[in-house]
């Protein structure tokens, strides 16, 4: 994955979001909304059940991971590949949860890309296929 000996205080892209996977899998919303930008632009894509953009560190988490935690058992981004161009981090992962009212698992690829400066993740983009996700919502 290439991350630094000193990931865990590192400035470097991967290590940013490395960091921010570390936190949402932790239910660590403190640290997590620590790796975002003050004017983070974080978009979660159209047809995703919490589609749209959301600004500010504790706006991504009250409108996205606790939203999540509320729906689905379990929620976790697993990060496998990272492929970093300067500030640009995508990443390669897959959603794992259950859904709380039906009771279906959900197991889908995703793709996540971050933009980071200055230590922060300044925008996110999340591509995953939306379908799957809600499948798994339907009764």
């Amino acid at each position: 994955m290439g991350l630094s000996t000193d990931f865990a205080t590192s400035n470097a892209p991967a290590d940013v979001v490395r960091r921010q996977y570390l936190a949402s899998a932790a239910g660590d919303l403190e640290a997590l909304r620590a790796t975002l930008a003050p004017d983070v632009e974080w978009t979660e894509m159209a047809g995703f059940p919490l589609a749209g953009t959301y600004r500010t560190p504790q706006g991504v988490t009250a409108n996205v991971m606790e939203k999540l935690g509320a729906d689905w058992e379990g929620w976790t981004a697993h990060d496998d590949t990272y492929v970093v161009d300067g500030e640009n981090v995508v990443v390669l992962a897959r959603y794992t949860a259950t859904n709380k009212a039906t009771g279906k698992p959900i197991d889908v690829r995703v793709a996540h890309h971050s933009t980071v400066r200055g230590g922060q993740i300044v925008r996110f983009e999340q591509f995953v296929d939306t379908a799957k996700v809600r499948e798994a919502m339907q009764p």
